[in-house]
């Protein structure tokens, strides 16, 4: 008989697999946003390394969480014990500094005036990315359409159709400038905002979500290691869950 109690191994196991499978589909997902963060960054969004350390640590940890549970020795479960505590250190840590990051950033985009549209609208990149998102966003300029001077982009020509966002609101072009007569009249900050809100949020469900495990899986951890140490002090038969 094993040194650790069948259903609790099991139960570690399941959950380290689990999480191995989330810790897969993370890289993937770093994968696709890799290919995506120049346009966010553009706009000052949160970059995707963040990404790629949590989706490898997982996927890390979690085989390392396996084969600990396999092997039943008490030094892989020490050193599991260990990452959980400096997993759920870490995602605190990273989880309070993104929630100050978001609420620093979203009072900085509340007050967004000429200054923050004028370092993209000066880079020839980001302005291209920004005349991209305009008709599928149905938007014009970062803070207004004056962002574009007195010539406005065939992107910010408003249709007085239903689009993603519903029907937009059209407005006459600035006076003296040339392109499109009707443009829209809602400017791009407000969807770039609100994409960038929601990137934090989940970051930030995440990071604690993550720290919550990391705490149960020390608890266990701690439990599986005291049940192979007292099956090797005794010499006894595996350790049931009633006696614990």
């Amino acid at each position: 008989m094993g040194k650790i109690n069948g259903c609790l191994k099991c139960i570690f196991i399941f959950f380290n697999v689990l999480f191995a499978i989330v810790g897969c589909l993370l890289i993937f997902a770093a994968v696709k946003a890799t290919a995506l963060a120049f346009q966010m960054s553009a706009f000052g969004g949160p970059g995707v390394g963040w990404i790629w350390v949590i989706a490898i640590g997982i996927f890390g940890i979690s085989s390392l969480g396996i084969f600990a549970a396999c092997s039943e020795k008490d030094l892989f479960l020490k050193i599991f014990a260990g990452f959980m505590v400096v997993g759920m250190i870490i995602m605190l840590i990273f989880g309070t500094v993104v929630a100050v990051f978001r609420n620093t950033m979203k009072e900085n985009y509340g007050n967004a005036s000429k200054e923050f549209a004028d370092p993209i609208m000066k880079n020839e990149d980001s302005r291209n990315v920004l005349s991209s998102v305009q008709e599928s966003w149905q938007c014009c300029g970062v803070v207004s359409a004056d962002d574009w001077g007195t010539e406005m982009p065939s992107s910010c020509g408003c249709r007085d159709t239903y689009g993603a966002f519903g029907k937009p609101e059209c407005k006459s072009k600035p006076a003296g400038s040339t392109g499109p007569t009707q443009i829209y009249s809602k400017p791009c900050s407000d969807t770039i905002f609100y994409y960038i809100d929601i990137a934090f949020k989940i970051t930030l469900g995440i990071l604690f979500g993550f720290a919550i495990t990391a705490l149960l899986g020390l608890l266990i951890s701690f439990l599986m290691i005291h049940q192979v140490k007292r099956h090797d002090s005794i010499g006894g038969p595996s350790i049931t869950m009633k006696g614990y």
